[in-house]
Formats: structure tokens, sequence, C-alpha cells
């Protein structure tokens, strides 16, 4: 499909530059059979119900962005890495900024002015250097020295369009990570889990509502805007993810009662789907997934997605606009934008139930 079918005009005032507190008091956007209504996250649990099976995102973001120096050649320009993709023990891939100074052999020493980690520094080696930016780092610490190192000197990796706006600070550490929030190994929230509070996960068990856990370490290049001209030559990145078999077990045996599947967020969504058989059963997993969802594609495990508001042209506009259908989300959208709805990871939420699925909310429900 043509990418610029998914293009359209964003306020740039419609960008959310801190998440609403509580976090439940967000508003949500309820898309069903084409018709909208405005509605607040703390309502979840009346458009579900008891059966229905909530799948989270529980991989916790780290502090993947830090800011260093080349060493050991004639000048030291600062360099800024956001580490992207874990290797090994002590490797990962990083983008870098600005990488034309870099070349494979250079030594970055990373470390912020008050903040040290074991011996006042982290030192990395440029082990190999990609075309559009990505290098290879090579830590001179290894395992948990390493991610202890990682965590003293990083700073949130928030997303450029709130970076480019305000300096992340303190607060983002607590605002920029979901409740659900314990294996480490993403680089981007699971943002659609920001919207969950503890008195809207007990509001949801007491409905009947399950509530499951499966991990995506979400990668820095999930947000990035198509670039090609047609999708068919978009080349997806690769998360690696996690479905145990307990999990995988109870979502079915729930789904073979009568309940449905609610994806927390495009990641869960995508790891359920790259775990489903052709029947909708879902399998235990483990291991990376690069699905590419765009309309046409045909969904087994998921009924209904509760996710954010997303960048034109980006492959999560592409998946909602499968999802429920490209007319009925661009509808949605500008409804959205027109209704003073806040976008993108600290922005509200829409609640989607697939194409040709009907929703069961009771209206007698308080």
């Amino acid at each position: 499909m043509r990418t610029d079918l998914f293009d359209f005009d964003l306020p740039a005032e419609r960008i959310a530059l801190r998440p609403a507190s509580p976090r439940d008091s967000a508003k949500m956007l309820v898309v069903e059979r084409g018709a909208l209504r405005d509605q607040i996250v703390s309502e979840l649990p009346q458009w579900l119900k008891r059966g229905d099976q909530l799948v989270v995102n529980d991989t916790k973001v780290i502090a993947a962005q830090l800011k260093g120096r080349r060493i050991g050649r004639e000048t030291e320009p600062k360099i800024e890495a956001t580490l992207i993709k874990r290797l090994d023990g002590s490797r990962w891939q990083a983008l870098v900024k600005p990488a034309k100074k870099l070349i494979a052999g250079d030594r970055i020493r990373f470390g912020n002015e008050g903040k040290v980690c074991l011996l006042g520094h982290l030192d990395a080696e440029v082990e190999a250097k990609g075309s559009e930016g990505e290098v290879t780092l090579s830590f001179s610490f290894h395992g948990p020295a390493l991610d202890q190192a990682i965590a003293d000197l990083g700073s949130p990796p928030l997303p450029p369009y709130i970076a480019s706006k305000r300096t992340p600070d303190d607060q983002d550490f607590a605002d920029y990570q979901t409740m659900f929030a314990a294996n480490e190994g993403a680089v981007a929230a699971p943002t659609a889990g920001l919207h969950f509070t503890p008195a809207l996960e007990q509001a949801l068990r007491e409905r009947g509502i399950g509530l499951n856990r499966v991990t995506l370490h979400v990668g820095a290049g999930t947000f990035l805007p198509v670039k090609v001209e047609d999708t068919a030559g978009h080349k997806m990145h690769a998360e690696w993810g996690t479905i145990s078999a307990e999990t995988a077990e109870q979502l079915n045996v729930a789904r073979q009662n009568g309940g449905r599947i609610i994806a927390v967020g495009t990641t869960s969504l995508r790891l359920l789907e790259s775990a489903a058989r052709e029947d909708g059963t879902i399998q235990p997993f483990a291991a990376e997934t690069s699905i590419f969802v765009t309309p046409g594609y045909r969904f087994r495990a998921v009924d209904i997605l509760l996710t954010n508001f997303h960048l034109p042209k980006s492959t999560l506009f592409m998946l909602v606009s499968a999802f429920s259908g490209l007319e009925t989300m661009r509808q949605a959208y500008a409804h959205a934008i027109a209704q003073g709805y806040r976008f993108y990871s600290y922005g509200d939420a829409c609640l989607l139930f697939r194409a040709g699925e009907t929703e069961v909310r009771d209206p007698s429900s308080p």
C-alpha cells in the first residue's frame, strides 16, 4: 500500500509532554463499528465483560540514553548514544550522534558530571559502524556490572517528539515506566500500559477480567515513520519477546470459554499475533519477532486493542488501520484532534474493537 495513505496533519500543541495525573484520568476514545465515543481510561472495565483477558507488556525501560566524548585522538567531540539492542553481556547496538565523528576502533568515554559509576566513567569501543548512524559498542564492563553502570549514567530515552521540546528530567524516570515493568530490556515504553493504576487494575479484577503478562522488549524503531513510498519496501525492526506456557494456556482456555483477548498496546498485539497459530491458538513463545501488520492482515489472536495515538506514516498507525479499518481510523484521529485529545507516548488512549467485532457494554454498569 502507498505510505501516504497513512499520513495526516497533527498540530504541534496536540503532542503531550507530560502524562495525565492520575494516569487513568486520560481520555479514551472508543472506536466500535465506526461509532466514536468519548470516555476516560478509568471507564475501561465498563467496556469489557467477565472472562475477558487483558494482556500487558511487562518490559522495563532501561536508561538507554548515554552522553560522553570520543577519547584517544587529538580532539574529543561530544557523543550521544541511544542503546537499541543488546547483543551479548558486554556489547550493544546503538544509534549515535554525530555518527560522522566516529570510526571503527574509536573509544568513547561516557559519564555525566555529578553522576559516577564504579570507577567514575564507562568506556566503550566502536567495534563496527553501519550506514545509518548505528554502531556496535563493546563496553569495558560485562553483565550486571554493565547494567548498573548504564542505570547510573543513563537517562530515559524519551521519544524525539518530546525530548526536542523539553529536557528530560528525573520525573521521567517514573513517568516513562508502566506499573507492570519488571523485565529490563526496552529502550522505549509500551505506552498503552502507562495509563494503568492500581485502582484500575482492582476495578478490572472485580469485574472478573483477567490480567496476563507477556514481555516484548520495545526497540527504538517502533515509533519511526516509514520512509519508503510503498509499505512493501519497509523492513520491520526485530524485537525479542516471550510468552510463557502458563500464560498461553490461560488465554487459550479463556477464549474457549467465550472470553476475548484485549491487547494493551501494539507491542502486546504484535507478540500475541506472532505466537498464534492459524486457528488463533496461542503458543508459548521465546524469540525475536519482526511482524509488520498492515491493512489486509487477518488477526488471529486479538479481539480488542487499547493503544495510544500514533505518528503519521508510522507502522503503528498502519497496524491500528488494519485492526479497525483505515477510513475508520482516519475519522477517529480527525475527531481526536478536533476534540483536544493528547497524542503519542504521554498522551491519551483509544479502545479499538476489531473490524466486525461488537461491543458488549452493559448500559446499567456504573
